[in-house]
């Protein structure tokens, strides 16, 4: 049976999956809208930087002792999950195994924790070196990658058949286009390009986007016509639509980016009012929502935090 036919028959609307649920409660025949909260209120003291959205549920990191706290979309209320090992909880990204993989900033780890349990599935020793800050992490079939912001490097880190977890890192230096920046932030936000053959970098020292070839680490500076990703943070592909967070900016740029990656073009800019430097973001529907990590406001066990959600 073919239900939007019967709905238009009925003359129903069909409500598309990410803003509005319906329900059976009310006057007969009628049903009841839900809308998705806007903001999503985190613990006071939370000092959030990353988000992963698995199904409805939002997950966030925090960068003060690397809590993982997640949150309903449909209602915004959550809880900690998973108690942090007392270093940061930076990038996140949830694979399709209800697993989380976290970028563990100046610990120089990653690790992956179970979103059921809360249990740290497996620690990955990225780097012994004293200056570093693993930021954030991209999935793609085979592997996970992360970047390193005090570092001129990506790590690889291989996923085995059936997403099993092995004991492998592999350190890739950045060659080519690329030019660390010993006194700046380098190496944030990163994605896969649109044909899934390599990764793309933002460096938020100089707002420049990079294709980083994962063989070889050889990179070339995406063209984007001059335009510059200033204060480039978290990314999101979708499609062949980037989403570059620009943080102290307070804004998202709007990329379209051609199949390679290699070229770019930006086609509009989302600002919105509940922005307060926000750092990374992820999709629900037609929702982006993103963390706020507020770095303007001296942390105490009493900020608030929040998430925005804005139309992308």
């Amino acid at each position: 049976m073919n239900i939007r036919r019967v709905m238009a028959v009925l003359g129903l609307p069909i409500l598309l999956m990410g803003l509005v649920s319906t329900s059976a409660a009310g006057a007969p025949g009628h049903a009841v809208k839900q809308v998705f909260p806007a903001q999503i209120d985190l613990p006071d003291g939370f000092q959030p930087e990353g988000i992963a959205i698995s199904g409805s549920t939002a997950y966030f990191g925090s960068l003060a002792d690397g809590d993982i706290y997640a949150a309903a979309l449909r209602t915004g209320r959550g809880k900690v999950i998973s108690q942090g090992p007392g270093t940061p909880s930076v990038g996140l990204k949830a694979d399709d195994r209800g697993r989380l993989w976290i970028a563990g900033g100046s610990s120089g780890t990653a690790r992956v924790v179970d979103t059921r349990t809360g249990k740290i599935l497996k620690s990955y020793p990225l780097t012994a070196e004293p200056a570093t800050f693993v930021n954030d992490v991209v999935l793609s079939k085979t592997s996970a990658w992360f970047t390193d912001s005090s570092r001129p490097v990506v790590y690889q880190v291989p996923i085995g058949r059936h997403g099993k977890l092995l004991n492998q890192v592999r350190t890739v230096p950045l060659t080519g286009d690329y030019v660390h920046d010993p006194t700046g932030f380098n190496g944030n936000g990163l994605t896969l390009t649109p044909d899934g053959r390599a990764v793309i970098i933002v460096q938020s020292s100089t707002g420049f986007l990079f294709r980083v070839d994962p063989r070889t680490g050889v990179t070339k500076r995406v063209d984007l016509g001059g335009t510059l990703m200033t204060n480039g943070d978290g990314m999101l592909l979708l499609g062949r639509t980037l989403y570059v967070v620009q943080n102290f900016s307070n804004q998202v740029a709007v990329v379209h980016l051609n199949r390679a990656g290699t070229t770019g073009t930006q086609t509009r800019t989302i600002t919105d009012p509940g922005f307060d430097i926000p750092t990374t973001a992820a999709a629900f529907g037609h929702r982006l929502y993103l963390a706020n990590a507020r770095f303007s406001t001296p942390p105490t066990a009493t900020t608030p935090y929040w998430a925005t959600a804005v139309r992308r």
